[in-house]
């Protein structure tokens, strides 16, 4: 067990590093974005454009990257391993081109009916370009993390990132000052990568599917899907409700603040890309429940201190962009909250994916998209964005209750949900504590306050018994 924890410890160490360099690049980025995108409803279009492009990579993915994992691990033939990423291959790249068709024909209708400009279509082909590179480097990608070739991982995608933030400033600075140079940008680094790692693409490229495995593949996958749909429905129904409702401005303050949201992912990314594989090189260890439960109390301790700080530092943080900007700082919290709580679902769903009921992952994320839907018809014309966050964050708790108890029905871990979601509720009123204090201005010593709350709560609710508990006994 000892050196199950040491290569988790390692990998997440090595994944964090990594998710800390492209945040930070992200995060330098975006003073130059909204420099060269003074205005917010420009910088809101292209914010659009990124809610179009996570929705059609859903669809492109169609839930084989967990249908990949399990079958990965479950199977020590490399050939036969291999055949399953070559499948996986072929099917994403299916998927793109039907996209890709759909764009050509109905270019201009489409830029017009999303983007309110026939005009922009062109931006709707750069970014099919940019789907179309990132799906091939991210399945290369994805399986060196599986076969635990975290370094070679790191590297490429900080590269990428780094390609990304120089190229789209260089083309800002001295050619295009407009949305259609950040996607320029992206697609030249897009290509430099793949051509980096061009030696594993054609080893994993291969023009002929193997019926069978494909068949096990989305057999696995294919209930994962109406969850894919559920979380773009989420995570980007709310922009387009806010667009509706209100203008390309507020879905350019949205936009920005969910970006420095993503704040708390220096803390959490590195684990969520080691914890697929280390929790899967669990599944028949004895005693690992234990190990599980340790972990789900400490992981949900570093979330809920993360969104404080994220909380705390915002308004500082904030002044880093054009003064048009800065009321996006008091809704980051919040949404970083919803960032952690989209993470913390995969680590309290080892069961459900331990029994292969995956399908019930659908069935609770479509139960919050529709929570989500209703909140948003509801709450935005109320609320306009402040309406967004809301029914952002009231759906995903109600998907993370039901896959909670979903999953310890099939694999039992003894974690108390109770002291869970106490602690995460009294991180949630220190926030919006915070929020206010900071909004009317009043005295710091009432923020150390807030943090006093917080810190008094988590003692009350013991949480250092959870850690104390008898020694783990899995086997190594």
């Amino acid at each position: 067990m000892l050196a199950q924890l040491k290569r988790l410890g390692g990998d997440s160490l090595l994944y964090a590093l990594m998710n800390v360099g492209t945040k930070l690049i992200a995060f330098i980025m975006l003073p130059i974005y909204t420099h060269y995108l003074p205005n917010p409803a420009e910088y809101g279009v292209l914010d659009y454009l990124d809610r179009i492009t996570a929705m059609l990579t859903f669809l492109v993915i169609f839930g084989t990257d967990s249908a990949l994992a399990f079958y990965y691990f479950d199977t020590k033939d490399e050939a036969k391993r291999k055949r399953y990423v070559q499948n996986v291959m072929l099917f994403r790249l299916g998927i793109v081109a039907v996209c890709f068709l759909a764009i050509l024909v109905g270019g201009q209708w489409l830029s017009n009916a999303l983007l309110d400009n026939p005009n922009y279509a062109h931006f709707l082909y750069l970014s099919i370009g940019i789907l179309l590179l990132d799906t091939v480097v991210a399945l290369i990608l994805t399986v060196l993390r599986y076969e635990f070739k975290t370094l070679k991982v790191v590297i490429y995608t900080v590269l990428k990132m780094l390609l990304v933030a120089v190229l789209s400033y260089a083309i800002l600075r001295y050619f295009l000052t407009s949305v259609e140079g950040i996607l320029i940008g992206r697609i030249i680094s897009a290509v430099v990568v793949l051509l980096l790692i061009s030696k594993y693409l054609f080893s994993y490229l291969r023009f002929s599917i193997d019926k069978q495995v494909l068949k096990e593949i989305l057999k696995y996958a294919a209930p994962l899907v109406p969850a894919s749909i559920a979380f773009w429905v989420i995570v980007n129904a709310n922009v387009f409700f806010l667009k509706e409702f209100t203008s390309f401005t507020e879905v350019g303050i949205y936009g920005t603040a969910m970006k420095f949201a993503a704040l708390i992912t220096l803390l959490t990314s590195g684990v969520q890309m080691a914890w697929r594989p280390y929790s899967m090189s669990l599944k028949d260890k004895k005693g690992s429940e234990h190990v599980f439960s340790k972990l789900y109390m400490a992981i949900l301790l570093l979330g809920t201190v993360g969104v404080l700080f994220v909380a705390t530092i915002m308004p500082w943080v904030i002044k880093l962009l054009d003064q048009n900007y800065y009321e996006a700082y008091k809704y980051v919290a919040p949404i970083a909250a919803v960032t952690f709580l989209n993470f913390f679902y995969m680590i309290i769903s080892v069961g459900i994916f331990f029994s292969k009921q995956t399908k019930y992952i659908s069935i609770a994320f479509g139960i919050a998209a529709l929570v989500n839907l209703g909140l948003n018809f509801v709450l935005i014309p109320l609320y306009s964005i402040w309406g967004t966050v809301a029914a952002y964050l009231l759906s995903y708790i109600v998907a993370i209750i039901l896959i909670f108890f979903k999953s310890q029905k099939a694999y039992y871990v003894p974690v108390s949900f109770f002291k869970m979601a106490f602690l995460f509720s009294n991180m949630l009123l220190a926030v919006f504590a915070i929020i206010y204090i900071q909004e009317s201005s009043l005295p710091g010593i009432y923020i150390l306050a807030a943090w006093g709350y917080f810190i008094v709560m988590t003692v009350v609710s013991r949480v250092d018994r959870d850690f104390r508990k008898k020694p783990v006994t899995a086997e190594t």
